[in-house]
């Protein structure tokens, strides 16, 4: 009979794309990863991996067998899960999580303090970058996307809205002058965050869009170095609700453009497909949407909202 800790690291290494990223996954050394797929192989048979110079990747019965290796340890979670909620247990096992680096910095880290005091026997392996993070490949249960939603194959679920908006400091408006329409943003400096495909300030202007390719000499995809360069008066940038709310309340950031709409962004949970919400994410999901769900959440603070 096939061990269970043999599939896990065979699945670890066809999806990590390597013994070692495996080895690391999983806890264990290279050695050991190896022997469980070579102990696999002479059961079953069959090679499941091909082995070079230039890497490793599964054989035509080892991608077979992956598939269904799959589905075997997404019914085992789902089998497990179902026994602790039948038995009133506790939320078990690792969570692996990815998340913005400004986003989590204000607002996830407390939340995830919480998550784990409520649920003690749960692990929690967090990693907080502005990368996207290819979930399946780097073996993620989960990730918190902001805004755009580039994969349609990862199921989502909708936190709380987050309004972007177009602000600049005092003293570049001085200097510069307020923009009064989106065209105006065409003549000014203009930090331009880098993380999305084709940067661009999308407003509504009555019943149209007009979408305006921001000018600038500085990029970056990081939030606090977009917030920086614009409290240093550099330039004008589009920034969400989250990062600017107390800047705008101390009145070090000015919002501009207040009367034209911003496309609306969101908060989301994202994950693997798949029919069933692993308890571990499930939980996150619940304690995020106590936390920030709905317009009057930290995500979406009211000063901020049109018209104020």
């Amino acid at each position: 009979m096939i061990d269970l800790d043999d599939i896990r690291s065979f699945v670890a290494v066809v999806e990590s794309g390597g013994f070692n990223r495996a080895a690391q996954q999983l806890g264990v050394s290279k050695s050991i990863v190896s022997r469980r797929i070579a102990r696999m192989e002479t059961d079953l048979g069959a090679q499941l991996i091909n082995r070079s110079t230039r890497g490793i990747s599964a054989t035509e019965a080892g991608l077979e067998f992956k598939l269904r290796c799959g589905r075997i340890l997404a019914e085992l979670e789902e089998a497990r899960d179902a026994v602790a909620t039948y038995a009133g247990g506790d939320v078990t096992g690792r969570l692996r999580l990815a998340a913005p680096l400004a986003f989590g910095q204000r607002y996830l880290g407390p939340i995830l303090t919480e998550l784990a005091g409520r649920h003690p026997r749960l692990e929690l392996d967090v990693s907080f970058s502005d990368r996207a993070v290819d979930l399946i490949g780097e073996h993620y249960d989960a990730a918190i996307r902001l805004f755009e939603l580039r994969d349609p194959s990862l199921i989502a679920r909708r936190i709380a809205p987050v309004r972007p908006f177009i602000v600049a400091s005092p003293d570049y408006i001085a200097r510069h002058g307020r923009p009064g329409r989106p065209e105006d943003l065409l003549s000014h400096d203009c930090i331009i965050y880098s993380g999305r495909h084709i940067p661009e300030w999308k407003f509504r202007v009555g019943e149209r869009m007009v979408s305006i390719r921001p000018n600038g000499r500085l990029l970056t995809d990081n939030a606090e170095v977009h917030l920086s360069w614009t409290l240093a008066g550099l330039g004008v940038a589009e920034l969400p609700s989250f990062i600017v709310a107390d800047e705008i309340r101390k009145g070090t950031l000015v919002p501009v453009l207040v009367d034209y709409y911003l496309d609306e962004g969101a908060i989301y949970v994202v994950r693997p497909p798949g029919p069933h919400v692993p308890a571990k994410v499930r939980a996150l999901i619940d304690i995020m949407l106590e936390r920030l769900g709905g317009e009057g959440s930290a995500a979406y603070p009211s000063v901020l909202r049109a018209g104020e």
